[in-house]
């Protein structure tokens, strides 16, 4: 046995194409809406439009949520429209205070169950 069998180098791996985006959505367990951004000139008026890319990001540990700027990286297929993954949290969004939404307001839509004497007959009282 001599010592060059075992140090045998892998060859190295292809450097994949890394995006910064903003993430828009965030209802499903561990897949982020990643969307990217940018300006594309018109090629018959020269003016700059503005494009933009939504992507299918798969994030294993739900850490990212609205408005945090992500970087994400090309990866194999996790499904047939995500073929993303989350790197890193560049920045995080502004958090939304919940409690608003599921205190009051929500209460405010519930049905309202009738007492048992109002909803008895008015001759058995």
């Amino acid at each position: 046995m001599t010592s060059e069998n075992n140090t045998t180098q892998k060859p190295s791996r292809v450097l994949r194409s890394r995006i910064v985006g903003m993430v828009t959505g965030d209802k499903v367990n561990k897949t982020r809406k990643v969307v990217f951004e940018y300006l594309s000139r018109h090629s018959k008026y020269n003016k700059y439009i503005k494009r933009k890319t939504v992507l299918h990001v798969h994030d294993e540990k739900n850490e990212s949520h609205v408005g945090d700027h992500v970087e994400v990286m090309q990866c194999r297929p996790y499904s047939k429209t995500k073929s993303y993954r989350l790197v890193r949290i560049v920045t995080r969004g502004p958090q939304i205070d919940l409690s608003a939404i599921t205190g009051e307001a929500s209460q405010m839509f519930e049905r309202r169950k009738p007492d048992a004497q109002a909803a008895a007959p008015v001759g058995q009282a």
